[in-house]
């Protein structure tokens, strides 16, 4: 099962060396700037921004539909934060795949930053990046929703070119972190469904 799920018949490796030894300065700036940005410690962060941003939004339009629609973002943006840290606290250590540095033949990964070993899947770095994108999806339209993959591209090639993940994980933070979000933000929907007030009689 591994062999067809992670190694992708030695697809996983090729893929990851093509990425990983693609090297500059420059580049290694510019991954190490989406690591940084996809680190779960910015939680608080991003939180702050997207709660003021939606003060200001909902402060200026008041219908209800509006209102809703952001504190279902912020709720599901919370509430998957924390089911995320949980999931990948315990499926990490459960699976133990081993990192490049040490899953590789010693000097054949070019390994930008603390060299980590252990714990390889699925990718935090990149399951973080979906999270945040995912849960802020239904205020994103046009040309912002192309940033926001942009944006999680971005986190989880720099997990590669860094030599920290192989792309298999990258792939599996992705999806495991998208399924989470959809099941969450249908739970919270469906919360508010239950807990709305009947209409007035008129």
């Amino acid at each position: 099962m591994k062999e067809t799920f992670y190694d992708w018949g030695g697809a996983n490796v090729w893929l990851f060396h093509a990425i990983n030894n693609v090297r500059g300065d420059l580049l290694d700036r510019f991954m190490l700037a989406g690591t940084a940005l996809g680190g779960h410690a910015n939680f608080p962060l991003y939180l702050a921004l997207v709660a003021t941003v939606g003060l200001i939004v909902c402060s200026r339009n008041t219908d209800r539909d509006t209102l809703l629609r952001w504190f279902a973002v912020l709720a599901v943006f919370s509430v998957a934060y924390v089911l995320d840290g949980w999931l990948l606290g315990w499926l990490k250590p459960l699976l133990d795949f081993p990192r490049p540095p040490l899953a590789l033949p010693l000097g054949t990964v070019h390994i930008v930053g603390t060299p980590e070993y252990h714990h390889s899947l699925p990718s935090g770095h990149s399951s973080f990046a979906m999270l945040i994108v995912a849960s802020l999806w239904p205020l994103l339209k046009g040309w912002k929703r192309l940033v926001g993959m942009a944006f999680v591209l971005w986190v989880g090639i720099s997990r590669v070119s860094l030599g920290a993940h192989f792309p298999a994980d990258v792939i599996a933070g992705f999806l495991s972190s998208l399924v989470l979000v959809m099941l969450v933000r249908w739970t919270m929907l469906r919360i508010a469904r239950v807990t709305e007030p009947p209409a007035l009689p008129y």
